[in-house]
């Protein structure tokens, strides 16, 4: 077995993708962990595809100064606009969080009746149902915004009666619909996977956060490239630092942060400006 030390870099545009973060250190409690999400920049949902892009190149040279091993994009929007220009441009392992969670859908579903819920941004992308059309034949594919799941989460309202109610008025039309798979196309959704499986317990859920990491595991161990440490560390960096961050991170984690800071991303940009010439 090959002994590499050098920690995985994640990215997101804000603090969703700690859920990403979690599932890495539970499948994969020996690797090291950087961490860094644009929260001086979020949302990325309204941004354009080309701004996304500029962005997610940005946050993978950032990373790419810790001698990373493998670069996952914990963002929806950024997986879907993003992922293909940083393959062809970077060639460390770069995994996004759109396609493991299409495969797990195509892999559970039975009636190939599948629903993408995410934020306003990702499913006007339609990457999830390209995606599954692509990969899949003869399927439904349904898709609705959620956007008042995230305000929801980051109030720490997870199952409250608001939030069943919400939750019903977004969910109830397609529960008609014999829909048998609903993909969690957010990485804030997975904190209210109880509260929906509660409404609506039939459905199959998929967290593309899970599946990321299993994917990753999975060529981990396939290449023999892990770490021998007992316990991997984590480090978590942010381009700005909102009221709220470490309350709302730590939800999100499942557990303190022990390490984190704040980059100051224009001055890194203007360092080193030959790496985006």
């Amino acid at each position: 077995m090959t002994i590499d030390k050098r920690p995985i870099g994640v990215f997101d545009s804000g603090i969703g993708g700690l859920t990403v973060v979690r599932e890495l250190r539970k499948q994969l409690p020996n690797e090291s962990i950087i961490y860094f999400g644009d929260t001086a920049r979020v949302p990325y949902g309204n941004k354009s595809p080309e701004m996304v892009t500029r962005y997610a190149k940005e946050a993978t040279y950032i990373l790419l100064q810790y001698d990373i091993k493998a670069f996952v994009v914990a963002c929806n929007t950024a997986s879907a606009h993003a992922i293909d220009v940083l393959k062809e441009h970077f060639s460390i392992p770069i995994y996004g969080v759109i396609q493991p969670g299409v495969e797990r859908a195509l892999g559970v579903t039975k009636n190939k009746k599948i629903l993408v819920i995410g934020t306003s941004g990702t499913i006007r992308s339609n990457a999830y149902q390209r995606r599954l059309k692509k990969n899949g034949n003869g399927l439904d594919v349904f898709q609705k915004a959620c956007p008042l799941f995230v305000p929801l989460v980051e109030e720490g309202w997870l199952n409250n009666d608001i939030t069943r109610s919400i939750i019903a008025e977004y969910l109830d039309p397609y529960k008609a619909q014999d829909i048998d798979t609903v993909i969690l196309g957010c990485t804030h959704y997975p904190i209210l996977k109880s509260a929906i499986k509660e409404f609506w317990p039939t459905a199959e859920l998929v967290d593309s956060g899970v599946e990321t990491a299993r994917n990753l595991k999975r060529d981990l161990d396939n290449n023999f490239i892990k770490s021998d440490d007992s316990v991997g560390n984590c480090k978590f960096f942010v381009s700005d630092i909102a009221e709220n961050f470490l309350e709302i991170g730590q939800m999100f984690l499942g557990t303190k942060m022990e390490h984190f800071e704040v980059l100051d991303v224009e001055n890194f940009l203007i360092e080193n400006k030959q790496l985006f010439e």
